[in-house]
C-alpha cells in the first residue's frame, strides 16, 4: 500500500496566493474568475436569461492605505477570459484587455491630487508663486479631472474561432482608479464614468474595487485549523443560516483589480442562440488567463517593446482546483498549461489530498468517499446537475462552467451555498459574488456531492465567515466601492466602524 505523504507546506486556499510563479508576480496573479447570468434589482423568479457577466480579478490583497500610485493593471499583460461552447476544452471566445498607462502630473508629488474646489496659495506664499495661484486642483470626480495624474485607457479585442475583432467603443474606456479618501477623489463618481456600454449590448468595466472574496485566510493556511465553537470547520445550524460573520475575513478592507465584461449570451453559445437549460448547448466553460511577452526590450524606462508571442504566467477558473486540489511541485506547471491538458493532474482531482487532511484532522469524524472520486465530475467535467443530460462529458479540465439557460436569482433570494443550498444559479453552475465557495469546496471535497455523504459533520464544514465586509451591487458591475485609502478599516466580527455600508455585513 502507498504511503501519502504529507508536505510541509501550508495548504493553499483562496485564489490568492495559489502558485509560486504568482507570488513573484502579482500583477499577473489572478485571485478570482466568476461567471453569472446578469440580473438586476427588479429580477423576477424564472425570468429569461439574457446576459452573461464574465469577470476576473487580478493583484491580490492590496492595502488602500499604502498609497494609490502603483495599483493599476500592467501594461504589459494580456488578460484574457476564454469561454469553451462545444465541450472540448479548447477557447471558442475568447475576450483580451490591453492597458496603457499615462503619467499626466509627472511633477505631482503623488499620482492624485484634489481638494473640494480647488485650494489656491495664501497670502503668505513664497516667490516665485504667487498668493492667489491654484495650487491644488479640485477634487477628482472624472477622468479629465485635473489631478488625476495617473490615467490607464484599455482595449477590447473578441477573438472568435481565431478572428481578431476589436470592440469599438464612442470614447476611449479608462479604468477606475484607486480610492486614496474622500478628499482627493469622489470614488462613486469615477465608479459610474467607468461603467461603458459597448456595441451589440455588452457592458465593460475595469479597475480598483473592494475585493469581492471573503475568508478566514488565517485559519486556513494554519493546516486547516479553522475555528468554531462546535468542533473545528463543523460551524452549527444558526451560524450556517446567519449573514454575519463569527470568524474574521481577513479580505476585508482590501482591495483588488478587476475586469468585468457583461456579454449577450448568444454571443457565447455554439448555436449563436439563446439555449434552455435542458439544452446540451446551454453549457460553457469558463476560464481566465495572464501572459507576459517572451522576451522585451527596454529602450528607455517607459518605453518597451515585447517581441515572439506571449508566455501564459496563470490560469484560473474553479475556486479551489490549484488551491486546495493541485500539489505543489505541480502548481506552476497547472498554471502555465491549458485546460485541455488536465488529465495529467487527474490524480489531484479524483482522489484530493484535501479530503484526507480533513479526514485525518478530524480524527475521522469527516469520513469520505473511496476514490476514485466520481462525484466530483461535475467540476472537472461537463456532467449534471450543471449540464444537461446528454452534454458531452469533454476532456478531464479545469473550466468554470455555466449552464446559461438557468434562470439569475433574484438578489434577495440568493442562497450563499449555490447548488448545495438549492439554488440552481449559483457556484458551481458559475460563480457569483455572493456565493460562498470556501463552505461550497470544504463540503463538496468532503463527500456531500454523493447522498451518502451528505450529512453532518460533512454538510456541516465551513470557516465562519459568511458574507462580504461590503454589500455588492444588484446590477453590472456588481463590485462594492473600493475600500478608502484613509478611512480603510480591516474589521474583525462585532468592531465597531465599519466604513462600507451599513447592514449585517458591517457591524456597528
Amino acid at each position: 500500500m502507498a504511503m501519502l505523504t504529507l508536505q510541509p507546506s501550508p495548504i493553499q486556499a483562496a485564489n490568492h496566493r495559489e502558485a509560486p510563479i504568482t507570488a513573484l508576480d502579482h500583477k499577473a496573479d489572478i485571485t478570482d474568475v466568476y461567471a453569472f447570468v446578469s440580473y438586476g434589482p427588479n429580477q423576477r423568479d424564472g425570468e429569461q436569461p439574457r446576459r452573461v457577466t464574465l469577470v476576473m480579478c487580478v493583484d491580490p490583497l492590496l492595502e488602500p492605505a499604502n498609497g494609490p500610485t502603483w495599483f493599476p493593471f500592467d501594461p504589459e499583460i494580456l488578460y484574457e477570459i476564454k469561454i469553451d461552447n462545444d465541450n472540448d476544452a479548447r477557447e471558442d471566445v475568447t475576450f483580451q484587455f490591453r492597458f496603457r498607462t499615462e503619467q499626466r502630473l509627472p511633477g505631482v508629488f503623488q499620482s492624485y491630487v484634489g481638494v473640494g474646489e480647488g485650494v489656491r496659495t495664501p497670502a503668505n506664499s513664497p516667490s516665485p508663486v504667487p498668493p492667489g495661484t491654484l495650487l491644488i486642483p479640485p477634487q477628482i470626480n472624472s477622468f479629465n479631472s485635473p489631478g488625476l495624474g495617473l490615467r490607464q485607457s484599455y482595449s477590447v479585442t473578441m477573438v472568435t474561432n481565431g478572428r481578431e475583432t476589436p470592440v469599438r467603443s464612442q470614447g476611449p474606456l479608462f479604468a477606475v482608479p484607486a480610492n486614496p479618501g474622500p478628499r482627493t477623489m469622489d470614488y462613486p463618481a469615477m465608479f459610474r464614468a467607468g461603467t461603458y456600454s459597448l456595441p451589440n449590448g455588452m457592458r465593460t468595466f475595469a479597475g480598483t474595487v473592494d475585493d469581492p472574496f471573503w475568508i478566514d485566510l488565517g485559519a486556513a493556511f494554519d493546516t486547516l485549523n479553522l475555528r468554531s465553537n462546535i468542533a473545528p470547520g463543523v460551524i452549527s445550524a444558526e451560524q450556517d443560516r446567519a449573514l454575519t460573520n463569527i470568524t474574521p475575513d481577513t479580505v476585508a478592507g482590501f482591495a483588488v483589480n478587476a475586469i468585468a465584461i457583461e456579454v449577450p449570451i448568444e454571443m457565447l453559445t455554439r448555436t449563436g442562440q439563446l439555449e434552455p437549460a435542458t439544452s446540451a448547448a446551454a453549457t460553457i466553460g469558463v476560464w481566465a488567463t495572464t501572459s507576459r511577452p517572451r522576451i522585451t526590450v527596454r529602450r528607455f524606462a517607459d518605453e518597451s517593446l515585447a517581441v515572439g508571442g506571449w508566455q501564459q504566467i496563470q490560469r484560473m477558473a474553479n475556486p479551489l482546483i490549484n488551491e486546495l486540489l493541485i500539489g505543489q511541485g505541480s502548481k506552476d506547471r497547472f498554471s502555465m498549461d491549458e485546460p485541455r491538458n488536465d488529465a495529467q493532474f487527474a490524480n489531484f482531482f479524483l482522489d484530493p489530498l484535501l479530503a484526507r487532511v480533513l479526514n485525518a484532522a478530524t480524527g475521522g469524524v469527516v469520513s469520505i468517499p473511496t476514490p476514485p472520486r466520481t462525484d466530483l465530475l461535475p467540476l472537472v467535467t461537463y456532467a449534471p446537475p450543471i449540464a444537461a443530460q446528454g452534454t458531452p462529458a469533454g476532456p478531464v479540465a479545469d473550466l468554470l462552467r455555466l449552464n446559461t439557460g438557468v434562470p439569475a436569482t433574484p438578489p434577495d433570494k440568493i442562497n450563499r451555498l449555490g447548488l448545495l443550498g438549492g439554488d440552481g444559479a449559483g457556484f458551481p453552475n458559475g460563480r457569483r459574488f455572493q456565493d460562498d465557495v470556501v463552505d461550497i469546496a470544504l463540503r463538496a471535497v468532503a463527500g456531500v456531492l454523493n447522498p451518502q455523504f451528505n450529512r453532518a459533520p460533512n454538510n456541516a464544514l465551513g470557516d465562519g465567515v459568511n458574507v462580504n465586509d461590503a454589500p455588492y451591487r444588484n446590477e453590472f458591475p456588481y463590485f462594492s466601492d473600493a475600500p478608502s485609502g484613509r478611512d480603510r478599516r480591516h474589521i474583525d466580527p462585532g468592531e465597531p466602524g465599519c466604513t462600507a455600508g451599513s447592514g449585517p455585513a458591517c457591524p456597528k
